[in-house]
């Protein structure tokens, strides 16, 4: 079968599929674009003008179990391993989430508020390291701590570091705050778990494969939030800031536990969609 042939397959198996959360066309084509890139490692201008090509055996059998594992509604991401954030090439597993386009916002509101000069930041719950690397990325003179609870969430992360040749940033393990060695940063990020338990959307498309632990809070999402509001004022220097990434309808809860925590200029960020996703408040 040739290149041409099978991605019609593809594509048409895609869209028919009732399990798959993105099976219109363009998204289908997407998708079979990316499954024929990672396997023949040839880019996509390659495979468009040599699609009369035969495709060789073992990369026909590879294609068609990769296939079937996009059928079933896996993400694209964790089929073959890596996501992009910020123009960074990132190594993604079934142990972190997959980063989220909207949590570029989170990264973009936290550049806009750290000072000129270098500084150090801290991100809570670093998952593949993502929000860490892309700070590191464009801050190069500051120095950046990520810390999660998952020993092999911390290996990824670490692993994107070095491959990236980012060296401004330190990946430990640490159940929030509870392990950091005590020190005062300008600034503190976190995407934490915000999602409640009974929320029907953890059935439904790319959440159904990602890790409850890093999707799923208590006291309906708001418990690892309130954790952080309430304990970061001891790791901030003065005028330190807080960014937190929430839930859609979270940002006025948000916002009344920040100020009930003796936070001032608070403010909540919409994301690319038009929806409140990040609150910010600074702690004098």
């Amino acid at each position: 079968m040739n290149i041409c042939a099978w991605q019609k397959k593809a594509i048409l198996m895609l869209c028919n599929s009732n399990s798959n959360s993105n099976s219109d066309s363009n998204s289908a084509k997407r998708d079979v674009e990316i499954l024929l890139s990672y396997i023949t490692g040839k880019k996509n201008g390659w495979l468009l003008a040599f699609n009369n090509i035969k495709l060789h055996p073992m990369h026909l059998i590879q294609l068609n179990k990769l296939l079937r594992r996009r059928i079933q509604g896996e993400p694209i991401s964790y089929i073959i391993g890596k996501c992009e954030f910020w123009s960074l090439s990132l190594h993604v597993s079934n142990v972190t989430l997959i980063p989220r386009l909207d949590t570029e916002v989170l990264v973009e509101q936290t550049l806009n508020y750290l000072p000129s000069t270098p500084c150090s930041l801290l991100d809570l719950g670093t998952g593949s390291g993502a929000i860490a690397l892309a700070l590191a990325k464009e801050r190069i003179d500051c120095h950046i701590t990520g810390c999660d609870r998952i020993f092999d969430a911390i290996n990824l992360a670490k692993n994107n570091a070095e491959r990236l040749h980012i060296t401004n940033v330190y990946f430990q393990i640490s159940n929030w705050f509870s392990d950091l060695v005590p020190q005062l940063f300008e600034c503190i990020v976190s995407n934490p778990p915000y999602i409640d338990i009974n929320d029907e959307h953890l059935k439904k498309g790319d959440l159904r494969f990602e890790p409850l632990s890093a999707l799923v809070a208590e006291d309906k999402g708001l418990a690892d939030l309130k954790i952080i509001v309430s304990t970061a004022p001891k790791w901030l220097k003065p005028k330190g800031w807080l960014l937190l990434e929430h839930g859609w309808q979270q940002g006025i809860i948000i916002s009344k536990m920040m100020k009930r925590y003796g936070y001032q200029s608070i403010t909540t960020i919409n994301d690319y969609g038009g929806n409140p996703r990040v609150t910010i408040g600074q702690f004098m």
